[in-house]
């Protein structure tokens, strides 16, 4: 397939990029900075700024699927307002580029812990994530409105660690999934085999799952 990514330099989208490329895909990473890339066989690099949606569609028109894995960084201290920006404007982008298929990384936040509750919305949810977290959730009300996309929201489990790939992984809907009684995890490996499964077959067309070991 062909595949377009955004934000492949960061913790998932960089495991994404292994994924996907370990499978024979072609994929094109979207940077502003291209130089973030080393040579590949089966990459190939175009400049594009994920806040511009005109860029993104240019970049992205004739693919058969596009990855969003953008983030413009939990250290960020406008990070609510530039993870939305971004993500309007990729999706703006993606849909006027005649491309149906995409999906967005998201958050656990926006994972439900009991009927009417979120977990960014508990008293425990760390304040260090807190905007990434209701930026995400934004961004998961918004994409349910774009009707013309062949879209799906991944959440990952509450813990995403480094770590080895085993290629197994378990989907849930809308909760936060448990194992053991405790919060489930994954590896970012994992959650890239998941990632480039829902491209090659998907399950959760206009749907969030969440994947976790």
């Amino acid at each position: 397939m062909k595949i377009a990514l955004i934000g492949g330099t960061g913790f998932v989208g960089s495991a994404v990029l292994e994924e996907a490329l370990r499978r024979g895909h072609a994929v094109t990473a979207l940077a502003r900075n291209t130089g973030k890339y080393a040579a590949r066989d089966g990459l190939t690099v175009a400049q594009a700024d994920a806040q511009d949606a005109q860029q993104v569609a240019r970049a992205v028109a004739g693919h058969d699927a596009v990855i969003d894995a953008y983030n413009p960084g939990w250290g960020e201290a406008q990070i609510h307002d530039l993870f939305l920006k971004g993500t309007d404007a990729i999706l703006d982008g993606v849909q006027a580029s005649g491309v149906k298929r995409v999906l967005v990384v998201g958050g656990a936040g926006s994972l439900y812990v009991a009927p009417g509750v979120q977990l960014v919305d508990t008293p425990e949810f760390p304040a260090e994530w807190k905007q990434g977290a209701l930026a995400a959730r934004e961004a998961l009300n918004r994409i349910r409105g774009r009707q013309q996309l062949d879209w799906t929201f991944l959440s990952p489990p509450v813990f995403l660690n480094p770590g080895e790939r085993s290629g197994a992984y378990r989907t849930g809907g809308d909760e936060v999934p448990m194992v053991d009684g405790k919060p489930a995890s994954i590896t970012v490996a994992d959650l890239a085999v998941a990632i480039v499964d829902e491209i090659e077959s998907p399950k959760h067309v206009q749907k969030r799952f969440v994947a976790y070991s």
